[in-house]
């Protein structure tokens, strides 16, 4: 990045109910002497957010704020020309992320952003890596739930295996938790447009090289019975399988064949089959113009679970990886995933890539490709737990010449 800039940190967005969140996770934990700001386009609800965070830290009555708004290109320039990191929580992103995006990849500025829609960060993708990487900007999508504890629980999860032979992982999520209006509107949105998602995807990989002499693949799981784990498989079609294959591509470190396998873990089957009709008939009803109003209408921006509900939430996400006789299984484990993991996750990657001492990158990155161990340290220290549960030294070696065939998306 060129020249100095005013702010180490800008977060975007700081008035919404995760960027909220945010802002009093950097009030607490910003190191000494970090410059950040808060950013939004409704003066007064920033100052608001402010004095929220004076009551935690008196020295923070004079943050700085910035206005702005995704409709403002000047703005938005300003913002991204002053910050050395700009996280953005403004979504849902296919409709308000592009802006910011685009002027930070301009601007050298890095990027983050918490979404978990494809369809987004492959027109990104298609759109703005190219100027990131001349510019030296770094892009770094889905630094939440979405997809923090699966791409750096697989890249945890590698680093147990022997170097240089072919790797499987499989993972299995399960979460307790509510949603806020933001999360509801962007999965509303992402149900909505799965043609345009589709598009997005096949234009990426137009574009996009790949690897020429390693192989790395999500491949989608089947429906099942795991008798060791104690539960019901359920393939999972989120962006997390995606980010963690360009993980993959990325890092010579996942071997020459890496295969991700990316599952729901439920106990019971018939909750498995309530939930695949209950979905079934909501992707329906969000591609009808007047249920999609309605449906979204039901929670109003800014809406988010209460802190006792917040303070029962919570996720665990097991990996089984397999490579060079070796077999492991490890946890990635959290309290509320969607906020207050969620918060936390993007602050630290926020300070991650404005302090730490990285390898240099650019242009749209996953989080394990432009931030790896530092993020992982960080996190830790952070209170999340990354943890090895069962080594097994006799697990067959993942067989190189299996051609599973990779998923559209």
């Amino acid at each position: 990045m060129a020249g100095e800039r005013t702010y180490d940190v800008v977060l975007f967005g700081a008035t919404g109910f995760t960027g909220g969140l945010t802002a009093e996770y950097l009030a607490r934990h910003a190191p000494p002497g970090l410059r950040w700001a808060l950013a939004g386009r409704n003066a007064d609800r920033l100052a608001a957010v402010r004095d929220r965070l004076a009551a935690i830290d008196p020295t923070l009555t004079d943050l700085p704020l910035l206005t702005a708004d995704v409709t403002d290109a000047g703005s938005l320039r300003a913002v991204a020309q002053s910050a050395r990191v700009v996280a953005s929580t403004v979504g849902p992103y296919v409709h308000h992320g592009e802006p910011l995006v685009a002027a930070c990849a301009r601007a050298g500025t890095d990027y983050l952003d918490i979404t978990g829609e494809s369809e987004f960060v492959d027109l990104m993708y298609v759109r703005h890596h190219a100027e990131a990487t001349a510019t030296g900007a770094r892009l770094v999508h889905a630094c939440g739930f979405d997809s923090i504890p699966h791409d750096l629980g697989v890249w945890f999860t590698v680093k147990q295996l022997p170097a240089d032979v072919p790797i499987t992982v499989d993972g299995y999520v399960r979460a307790g938790g509510r949603f806020s209006a933001g999360t509801y509107h962007s999965a509303l949105t992402a149900f909505a447009r799965t043609g345009e998602a589709s598009r997005a995807a096949r234009a990426r990989r137009a574009v996009e090289p790949r690897p020429t002499d390693r192989r790395v693949r999500a491949v989608p799981g089947k429906l099942a019975r795991s008798t060791e784990l104690g539960i019901w498989t359920v393939p999972l079609p989120t962006i997390d399988p995606q980010v963690i294959r360009r993980s993959a591509a990325a890092r010579p470190e996942y071997g020459p064949d890496f295969r991700y396998r990316h599952f729901a873990a439920v106990k019971r089957l018939p909750t498995v089959l309530v939930s695949a009709v209950g979905l079934g008939a909501l992707v329906g009803l969000v591609k009808v113009p007047p249920t999609r109003r309605w449906l979204l209408g039901r929670l109003a921006s800014g809406q988010g679970p209460t802190p006792q509900q917040r303070a029962s939430s919570w996720f665990r996400v097991r990996f089984v990886g397999a490579g060079g006789g070796r077999r492991v299984v490890t946890e990635v484990a959290g309290g509320d995933p969607g906020y207050d993991e969620t918060a936390k996750m993007l602050a630290e990657s926020a300070l991650c890539l404005a302090l730490d001492d990285l390898p240099p990158t650019a242009g749209q990155l996953s989080p394990v490709a432009a931030m790896g161990d530092a993020l992982l340290e960080r996190l830790v220290r952070a209170g999340l737990t990354f943890r090895v549960l069962k080594q097994d030294e006799s697990a067959p070696t993942p067989d190189a010449t299996t051609r599973d065939a990779e998923p559209a998306a």
